[in-house]
Protein backbone atom coordinates (compact mmCIF):
# COMPACT_ATOMS: atom_id res chain seq x y z
CA UNK A 1 0.00 0.00 0.00
CA UNK A 2 2.60 2.35 0.20
CA UNK A 3 2.05 3.78 -3.61
CA UNK A 4 -1.60 5.05 -2.02
CA UNK A 5 0.47 5.96 1.00
CA UNK A 6 2.66 8.56 -1.54
CA UNK A 7 -0.21 9.39 -3.80
CA UNK A 8 -1.98 10.62 -0.22
CA UNK A 9 0.59 12.56 0.94
CA UNK A 10 1.32 14.30 -2.24
CA UNK A 11 -2.30 15.11 -2.29
CA UNK A 12 -2.27 16.43 1.10
CA UNK A 13 0.71 19.10 0.04
CA UNK A 14 -1.50 20.33 -3.11
CA UNK A 15 -3.83 21.87 -0.39
CA UNK A 16 -7.59 20.90 -1.94
CA UNK A 17 -9.58 22.29 0.41
CA UNK A 18 -12.92 20.00 0.93
CA UNK A 19 -14.31 21.10 4.22
CA UNK A 20 -16.00 23.85 2.51
CA UNK A 21 -18.38 22.47 0.19
CA UNK A 22 -21.89 23.42 -0.48
CA UNK A 23 -24.12 21.06 -2.35
CA UNK A 24 -27.26 20.87 -3.19
CA UNK A 25 -26.81 17.11 -4.57
CA UNK A 26 -29.97 15.31 -5.69
CA UNK A 27 -32.40 17.48 -4.69
CA UNK A 28 -34.24 17.15 -7.79
CA UNK A 29 -34.37 21.15 -8.49
CA UNK A 30 -35.97 22.48 -12.03
CA UNK A 31 -33.37 25.55 -12.32
CA UNK A 32 -34.97 26.88 -15.68
CA UNK A 33 -35.03 31.30 -14.39
CA UNK A 34 -32.89 33.31 -12.32
CA UNK A 35 -35.40 33.25 -9.63
CA UNK A 36 -35.83 29.39 -9.58
CA UNK A 37 -31.70 29.32 -8.92
CA UNK A 38 -32.17 31.51 -5.43
CA UNK A 39 -32.17 29.84 -3.13
CA UNK A 40 -28.67 28.36 -4.47
CA UNK A 41 -27.54 31.76 -5.14
CA UNK A 42 -28.44 33.42 -1.69
CA UNK A 43 -26.32 30.43 -0.25
CA UNK A 44 -23.02 30.68 -2.34
CA UNK A 45 -23.71 34.86 -1.16
CA UNK A 46 -23.56 34.27 2.77
CA UNK A 47 -20.61 32.15 1.89
CA UNK A 48 -17.09 33.31 3.73
CA UNK A 49 -15.35 30.48 2.16
CA UNK A 50 -16.53 28.44 -0.61
CA UNK A 51 -14.40 25.34 -2.07
CA UNK A 52 -17.07 23.21 -3.88
CA UNK A 53 -20.30 23.35 -5.15
CA UNK A 54 -22.50 20.89 -5.81
CA UNK A 55 -24.87 20.64 -8.13
CA UNK A 56 -25.31 16.62 -8.89
CA UNK A 57 -29.20 15.81 -9.14
CA UNK A 58 -30.95 19.14 -10.33
CA UNK A 59 -31.84 20.46 -13.67
CA UNK A 60 -30.05 23.51 -14.37
CA UNK A 61 -31.46 26.21 -17.49
CA UNK A 62 -29.64 28.92 -19.10
CA UNK A 63 -31.09 31.77 -17.00
CA UNK A 64 -30.44 29.76 -14.04
CA UNK A 65 -26.74 29.07 -15.13
CA UNK A 66 -25.72 32.41 -15.56
CA UNK A 67 -27.34 33.38 -11.75
CA UNK A 68 -25.38 31.25 -10.52
CA UNK A 69 -22.30 32.42 -12.02
CA UNK A 70 -22.42 35.72 -11.33
CA UNK A 71 -22.65 34.60 -7.74
CA UNK A 72 -19.57 32.30 -8.19
CA UNK A 73 -17.62 34.99 -9.45
CA UNK A 74 -17.41 36.65 -5.80
CA UNK A 75 -14.84 32.82 -4.59
CA UNK A 76 -12.01 33.27 -6.22
CA UNK A 77 -10.83 30.14 -3.66
CA UNK A 78 -13.70 27.98 -5.62
CA UNK A 79 -11.67 24.72 -6.21
CA UNK A 80 -14.01 21.61 -6.81
CA UNK A 81 -17.19 22.08 -9.84
CA UNK A 82 -19.43 19.05 -9.23
CA UNK A 83 -21.68 18.95 -11.77
CA UNK A 84 -22.74 15.56 -12.87
CA UNK A 85 -26.17 15.22 -13.56
CA UNK A 86 -27.75 18.29 -14.11
CA UNK A 87 -29.01 19.13 -17.56
CA UNK A 88 -31.64 15.95 -17.56
CA UNK A 89 -34.37 17.59 -20.07
CA UNK A 90 -32.29 20.35 -21.16
CA UNK A 91 -31.79 21.14 -24.99
CA UNK A 92 -28.81 20.48 -26.69
CA UNK A 93 -28.73 23.69 -27.05
CA UNK A 94 -28.88 25.33 -23.54
CA UNK A 95 -26.04 23.23 -22.38
CA UNK A 96 -23.10 25.02 -24.07
CA UNK A 97 -24.63 28.39 -22.67
CA UNK A 98 -24.93 26.82 -19.29
CA UNK A 99 -21.16 26.25 -19.31
CA UNK A 100 -20.14 29.19 -20.65
CA UNK A 101 -21.63 31.00 -18.15
CA UNK A 102 -20.32 29.04 -15.28
CA UNK A 103 -16.77 28.70 -17.01
CA UNK A 104 -16.75 32.77 -17.26
CA UNK A 105 -17.18 32.91 -13.79
CA UNK A 106 -14.37 30.79 -12.47
CA UNK A 107 -12.52 32.35 -14.88
CA UNK A 108 -13.24 35.96 -13.90
CA UNK A 109 -12.96 34.91 -10.44
CA UNK A 110 -9.45 33.57 -11.27
CA UNK A 111 -10.02 30.56 -9.55
CA UNK A 112 -7.69 27.70 -9.47
CA UNK A 113 -9.45 24.67 -10.43
CA UNK A 114 -8.51 21.38 -8.90
CA UNK A 115 -11.54 18.96 -9.87
CA UNK A 116 -14.23 19.53 -12.69
CA UNK A 117 -16.98 16.40 -12.76
CA UNK A 118 -19.54 16.88 -15.56
CA UNK A 119 -20.02 12.98 -15.64
CA UNK A 120 -23.54 11.24 -16.64
CA UNK A 121 -24.70 14.75 -18.84
CA UNK A 122 -25.26 13.01 -22.17
CA UNK A 123 -24.94 16.31 -23.75
CA UNK A 124 -22.24 15.08 -26.48
CA UNK A 125 -19.79 17.28 -28.64
CA UNK A 126 -21.84 19.96 -28.03
CA UNK A 127 -20.91 19.69 -23.96
CA UNK A 128 -17.52 20.33 -25.11
CA UNK A 129 -18.07 23.63 -26.75
CA UNK A 130 -19.34 24.93 -23.86
CA UNK A 131 -15.83 24.13 -22.16
CA UNK A 132 -13.83 25.12 -24.04
CA UNK A 133 -12.93 28.51 -23.00
CA UNK A 134 -12.69 26.92 -19.19
CA UNK A 135 -10.16 24.31 -20.59
CA UNK A 136 -8.08 26.65 -22.07
CA UNK A 137 -7.62 28.95 -19.37
CA UNK A 138 -5.01 29.82 -16.82
CA UNK A 139 -8.00 28.80 -13.97
CA UNK A 140 -7.23 24.85 -15.16
CA UNK A 141 -3.20 24.99 -14.86
CA UNK A 142 -3.94 23.62 -11.82
CA UNK A 143 -6.80 20.73 -12.66
CA UNK A 144 -6.17 17.44 -11.25
CA UNK A 145 -9.24 15.62 -11.77
CA UNK A 146 -10.98 15.76 -15.19
CA UNK A 147 -14.50 13.34 -14.65
CA UNK A 148 -16.81 13.24 -18.27
CA UNK A 149 -17.66 10.06 -17.58
CA UNK A 150 -21.18 8.86 -19.86
CA UNK A 151 -21.47 12.00 -22.15
CA UNK A 152 -21.53 10.61 -25.36
CA UNK A 153 -18.77 12.93 -26.59
CA UNK A 154 -18.04 11.08 -29.99
CA UNK A 155 -14.82 11.65 -32.29
CA UNK A 156 -15.62 14.93 -32.70
CA UNK A 157 -16.10 15.45 -28.75
CA UNK A 158 -13.08 13.79 -27.64
CA UNK A 159 -10.93 15.69 -30.56
CA UNK A 160 -11.69 18.80 -29.16
CA UNK A 161 -11.28 17.95 -25.89
CA UNK A 162 -7.81 16.49 -26.58
CA UNK A 163 -7.28 20.31 -28.42
CA UNK A 164 -8.04 21.74 -25.43
CA UNK A 165 -6.01 19.71 -22.93
CA UNK A 166 -3.15 20.51 -25.41
CA UNK A 167 -3.04 23.75 -25.66
CA UNK A 168 -3.81 24.51 -21.64
CA UNK A 169 -0.85 22.06 -21.27
CA UNK A 170 1.25 24.55 -23.49
CA UNK A 171 0.43 27.47 -22.09
CA UNK A 172 0.76 26.52 -18.53
CA UNK A 173 4.41 25.14 -18.97
CA UNK A 174 5.68 28.33 -20.69
CA UNK A 175 3.68 30.07 -17.57
CA UNK A 176 5.76 28.18 -15.55
CA UNK A 177 2.81 26.24 -13.85
CA UNK A 178 2.51 23.22 -15.71
CA UNK A 179 -0.76 21.12 -16.06
CA UNK A 180 -0.58 17.91 -13.46
CA UNK A 181 -3.79 16.20 -14.47
CA UNK A 182 -3.69 12.91 -11.96
CA UNK A 183 -7.23 11.68 -13.15
CA UNK A 184 -9.13 10.74 -16.11
CA UNK A 185 -12.16 9.48 -16.19
CA UNK A 186 -13.76 9.25 -19.86
CA UNK A 187 -16.45 6.18 -20.47
CA UNK A 188 -19.57 5.33 -22.54
CA UNK A 189 -18.57 8.36 -25.09
CA UNK A 190 -17.87 6.77 -28.26
CA UNK A 191 -14.66 7.91 -28.60
CA UNK A 192 -13.32 5.18 -30.57
CA UNK A 193 -9.87 5.29 -32.82
CA UNK A 194 -9.78 9.16 -33.81
CA UNK A 195 -11.15 10.50 -30.64
CA UNK A 196 -9.11 7.99 -28.12
CA UNK A 197 -6.00 8.92 -30.72
CA UNK A 198 -6.29 12.28 -29.93
CA UNK A 199 -6.34 12.03 -26.38
CA UNK A 200 -3.49 9.76 -26.53
CA UNK A 201 -1.04 12.60 -27.76
CA UNK A 202 -2.41 14.76 -25.18
CA UNK A 203 -2.12 11.86 -22.49
CA UNK A 204 1.83 12.10 -23.78
CA UNK A 205 2.65 15.80 -23.08
CA UNK A 206 0.75 15.90 -19.66
CA UNK A 207 2.91 12.96 -18.23
CA UNK A 208 1.02 12.97 -15.21
CA UNK A 209 -1.89 10.58 -14.62
CA UNK A 210 -2.07 8.59 -12.18
CA UNK A 211 -6.00 7.13 -12.78
CA UNK A 212 -7.26 6.74 -16.51
CA UNK A 213 -10.71 4.92 -16.94
CA UNK A 214 -11.76 5.44 -20.61
CA UNK A 215 -14.17 1.88 -20.94
CA UNK A 216 -16.57 1.40 -23.58
CA UNK A 217 -15.89 3.71 -26.24
CA UNK A 218 -15.33 1.48 -29.31
CA UNK A 219 -11.72 1.39 -29.39
CA UNK A 220 -9.99 -1.19 -31.74
CA UNK A 221 -6.38 -1.90 -31.19
CA UNK A 222 -5.32 1.36 -33.54
CA UNK A 223 -6.69 3.85 -30.63
CA UNK A 224 -5.44 1.50 -27.94
CA UNK A 225 -1.45 1.68 -29.69
CA UNK A 226 -1.94 5.08 -29.43
CA UNK A 227 -3.15 5.21 -25.86
CA UNK A 228 -0.36 2.11 -25.08
CA UNK A 229 2.42 4.89 -25.86
CA UNK A 230 0.73 7.74 -24.20
CA UNK A 231 0.26 5.16 -21.22
CA UNK A 232 4.10 4.47 -21.38
CA UNK A 233 4.93 7.92 -21.00
CA UNK A 234 2.75 8.36 -17.73
CA UNK A 235 4.97 6.21 -15.23
CA UNK A 236 2.78 7.16 -11.85
CA UNK A 237 -0.35 5.33 -13.25
CA UNK A 238 -1.97 3.30 -10.48
CA UNK A 239 -5.47 2.31 -12.32
CA UNK A 240 -5.58 1.89 -16.11
CA UNK A 241 -9.43 1.18 -17.01
CA UNK A 242 -9.66 0.12 -20.54
CA UNK A 243 -12.74 -2.18 -20.32
CA UNK A 244 -14.49 -3.11 -22.74
CA UNK A 245 -12.77 -1.96 -26.11
CA UNK A 246 -11.87 -4.82 -28.62
CA UNK A 247 -7.83 -4.66 -27.91
CA UNK A 248 -7.41 -7.72 -29.85
CA UNK A 249 -4.08 -9.75 -29.16
CA UNK A 250 -2.30 -6.83 -31.61
CA UNK A 251 -3.42 -4.18 -28.80
CA UNK A 252 -2.77 -6.13 -25.85
CA UNK A 253 0.72 -6.54 -27.20
CA UNK A 254 1.07 -2.58 -27.27
CA UNK A 255 -0.23 -2.31 -23.85
CA UNK A 256 2.11 -4.72 -22.95
CA UNK A 257 5.47 -3.21 -24.30
CA UNK A 258 3.96 -0.01 -21.66
CA UNK A 259 3.31 -1.65 -19.01
CA UNK A 260 7.09 -2.67 -17.55
CA UNK A 261 7.36 1.32 -17.41
CA UNK A 262 4.38 1.66 -14.57
CA UNK A 263 6.04 0.10 -11.45
CA UNK A 264 3.22 1.74 -9.30
CA UNK A 265 0.51 0.33 -11.54
CA UNK A 266 -2.05 -1.24 -8.34
CA UNK A 267 -5.39 -1.77 -10.65
CA UNK A 268 -5.43 -3.22 -14.55
CA UNK A 269 -9.29 -3.57 -16.23
CA UNK A 270 -8.97 -5.34 -19.40
CA UNK A 271 -12.17 -7.24 -19.22
CA UNK A 272 -14.12 -7.85 -22.20
CA UNK A 273 -11.64 -6.48 -24.59
CA UNK A 274 -11.07 -9.88 -26.66
CA UNK A 275 -7.33 -10.23 -26.20
CA UNK A 276 -7.65 -14.17 -26.62
CA UNK A 277 -4.93 -16.34 -25.32
CA UNK A 278 -2.22 -14.73 -27.51
CA UNK A 279 -3.16 -11.26 -26.01
CA UNK A 280 -2.76 -12.65 -22.76
CA UNK A 281 0.23 -14.63 -22.93
CA UNK A 282 1.69 -10.76 -23.75
CA UNK A 283 0.42 -9.15 -20.34
CA UNK A 284 1.78 -12.39 -18.89
CA UNK A 285 5.06 -11.87 -19.91
CA UNK A 286 4.97 -8.79 -18.51
CA UNK A 287 3.47 -9.66 -14.91
CA UNK A 288 5.97 -12.77 -14.53
CA UNK A 289 9.14 -9.47 -14.59
CA UNK A 290 7.63 -6.53 -12.66
CA UNK A 291 4.31 -4.84 -11.38
CA UNK A 292 4.86 -5.82 -7.98
CA UNK A 293 2.22 -3.45 -6.64
CA UNK A 294 -0.83 -5.02 -8.68
CA UNK A 295 -3.39 -5.31 -6.66
CA UNK A 296 -6.70 -6.13 -8.85
CA UNK A 297 -6.40 -7.96 -12.51
CA UNK A 298 -9.63 -8.52 -14.71
CA UNK A 299 -9.26 -10.12 -17.96
CA UNK A 300 -12.77 -11.60 -18.05
CA UNK A 301 -14.78 -12.48 -21.13
CA UNK A 302 -11.63 -12.49 -23.12
CA UNK A 303 -12.18 -16.04 -24.91
CA UNK A 304 -8.47 -16.79 -23.28
CA UNK A 305 -8.05 -20.52 -23.18
CA UNK A 306 -6.79 -22.69 -20.46
CA UNK A 307 -2.85 -21.70 -21.73
CA UNK A 308 -3.32 -18.42 -21.83
CA UNK A 309 -4.93 -18.25 -18.26
CA UNK A 310 -2.26 -20.75 -16.65
CA UNK A 311 0.57 -17.99 -18.05
CA UNK A 312 -1.12 -15.76 -16.42
CA UNK A 313 -1.60 -17.25 -13.33
CA UNK A 314 2.37 -18.68 -13.10
CA UNK A 315 3.31 -15.04 -13.56
CA UNK A 316 1.57 -13.82 -10.46
CA UNK A 317 3.57 -16.06 -8.31
CA UNK A 318 6.18 -12.83 -6.92
CA UNK A 319 2.91 -10.89 -7.05
CA UNK A 320 1.61 -11.11 -3.24
CA UNK A 321 -0.06 -7.80 -3.21
CA UNK A 322 -2.70 -9.24 -5.22
CA UNK A 323 -6.77 -9.09 -4.32
CA UNK A 324 -8.55 -9.77 -7.26
CA UNK A 325 -7.82 -11.82 -10.24
CA UNK A 326 -10.90 -12.21 -12.50
CA UNK A 327 -10.67 -14.69 -15.55
CA UNK A 328 -14.34 -15.01 -15.17
CA UNK A 329 -16.59 -15.91 -18.93
CA UNK A 330 -13.15 -17.42 -20.49
CA UNK A 331 -12.76 -20.29 -22.82
CA UNK A 332 -10.56 -22.39 -19.64
CA UNK A 333 -13.08 -25.52 -20.20
CA UNK A 334 -13.58 -27.64 -16.77
CA UNK A 335 -10.59 -29.36 -16.34
CA UNK A 336 -8.93 -25.06 -16.97
CA UNK A 337 -10.94 -24.21 -14.63
CA UNK A 338 -9.59 -26.31 -11.78
CA UNK A 339 -5.86 -26.17 -12.97
CA UNK A 340 -6.43 -22.47 -12.77
CA UNK A 341 -7.64 -22.90 -8.83
CA UNK A 342 -5.02 -25.38 -7.96
CA UNK A 343 -2.60 -23.31 -9.67
CA UNK A 344 -3.31 -19.90 -7.38
CA UNK A 345 -3.30 -22.11 -4.16
CA UNK A 346 0.22 -23.37 -4.24
CA UNK A 347 1.51 -19.54 -5.07
CA UNK A 348 -1.16 -18.74 -1.97
CA UNK A 349 -3.45 -16.24 -3.78
CA UNK A 350 -6.63 -18.59 -3.79
CA UNK A 351 -8.24 -15.82 -2.04
CA UNK A 352 -7.19 -13.25 -4.41
CA UNK A 353 -9.63 -16.20 -7.37
CA UNK A 354 -12.98 -14.56 -8.27
CA UNK A 355 -15.67 -16.70 -9.75
CA UNK A 356 -15.08 -18.92 -12.74
CA UNK A 357 -19.05 -19.94 -13.01
CA UNK A 358 -19.17 -18.31 -16.35
CA UNK A 359 -16.86 -20.19 -18.40
CA UNK A 360 -17.81 -20.85 -22.05
CA UNK A 361 -15.93 -23.89 -22.28
CA UNK A 362 -12.54 -25.00 -23.50
CA UNK A 363 -13.98 -25.55 -27.68
CA UNK A 364 -11.19 -25.32 -29.71
CA UNK A 365 -11.14 -21.86 -31.14
CA UNK A 366 -10.67 -20.76 -34.73
CA UNK A 367 -6.80 -19.98 -35.25
CA UNK A 368 -7.31 -17.44 -37.95
CA UNK A 369 -9.58 -15.52 -35.38
CA UNK A 370 -6.09 -15.04 -33.37
CA UNK A 371 -4.94 -12.56 -35.87
CA UNK A 372 -7.85 -10.64 -36.63
CA UNK A 373 -10.00 -7.87 -34.92
CA UNK A 374 -13.28 -10.12 -34.47
CA UNK A 375 -14.67 -8.97 -37.78
CA UNK A 376 -15.31 -11.30 -40.59
CA UNK A 377 -12.79 -11.54 -43.48
CA UNK A 378 -14.63 -8.59 -45.55
CA UNK A 379 -15.80 -6.75 -42.30
CA UNK A 380 -14.68 -3.63 -40.74
CA UNK A 381 -15.77 -2.32 -37.56
CA UNK A 382 -18.29 0.34 -38.59
CA UNK A 383 -16.69 3.86 -37.43
CA UNK A 384 -19.30 6.34 -36.07
CA UNK A 385 -19.61 9.78 -37.19
CA UNK A 386 -17.66 12.56 -35.79
CA UNK A 387 -20.17 13.59 -33.52
CA UNK A 388 -20.72 16.98 -35.13
CA UNK A 389 -22.36 19.80 -33.00
CA UNK A 390 -25.92 19.60 -33.42
CA UNK A 391 -27.83 22.69 -33.21
CA UNK A 392 -31.31 21.13 -33.39
CA UNK A 393 -33.38 22.62 -30.53
CA UNK A 394 -35.61 19.38 -30.55
CA UNK A 395 -32.99 17.19 -29.31
CA UNK A 396 -32.63 17.30 -25.46
CA UNK A 397 -30.86 15.26 -22.85
CA UNK A 398 -32.92 12.24 -21.78
CA UNK A 399 -31.77 11.36 -19.00
CA UNK A 400 -28.70 11.16 -16.72
CA UNK A 401 -27.31 7.77 -18.65
CA UNK A 402 -26.39 6.48 -21.70
CA UNK A 403 -27.32 2.76 -21.92
CA UNK A 404 -24.62 0.64 -22.61
CA UNK A 405 -24.47 -2.77 -24.15
CA UNK A 406 -23.15 -4.22 -21.25
CA UNK A 407 -22.17 -3.79 -17.77
CA UNK A 408 -18.32 -3.12 -16.51
CA UNK A 409 -16.48 -6.25 -15.65
CA UNK A 410 -14.95 -4.36 -12.81
CA UNK A 411 -17.39 -4.46 -9.34
CA UNK A 412 -16.80 -1.34 -8.15
CA UNK A 413 -18.51 1.85 -9.99
CA UNK A 414 -15.24 4.38 -11.02
CA UNK A 415 -16.35 6.72 -7.78
CA UNK A 416 -15.55 3.53 -5.86
CA UNK A 417 -12.07 2.61 -7.25
CA UNK A 418 -11.36 6.61 -7.10
CA UNK A 419 -12.06 6.42 -2.87
CA UNK A 420 -9.42 3.06 -3.00
CA UNK A 421 -7.09 5.37 -4.09
CA UNK A 422 -7.34 8.34 -1.90
CA UNK A 423 -7.98 10.52 -5.02
CA UNK A 424 -10.56 12.44 -4.54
Amino acid sequence: MAAVDDLATQLARTNVDSTFELSFKKKGLKLNKADDAKEIVDAIQKCDRMTALCLEGNTLGVEAAEAIAKALRQHSEFQRALWSDMFTGRLKTEIPQALKFLGAAIISANCNLVELDLSDNAFGPNGVVGLVDLLKSSSCYSLQELKLNNNGLGIGGGKMLAQCLLECHEKSVKAKKPLSLRVFISGRNRLENDGATALAKAFKAIGTLEFLAMPQNGINHPGISALAEAIGCNTRLQHLNLNDNTFTAKGAQAIAKALPKLSKLQVINFGDCLIRTEGAQAIAGVLKNGLTSLQELFLSGNEITKEGAMDIVESLENTQSLKTLDLNANSLGEDGCEDVKVMMESIGLQDALGSLSDDEGSEEEDGDNEDDDGYGEDEEPEEETEGDVNDDPNLQVKGSALSPNKAEAAPDDLADQLDKLNLS
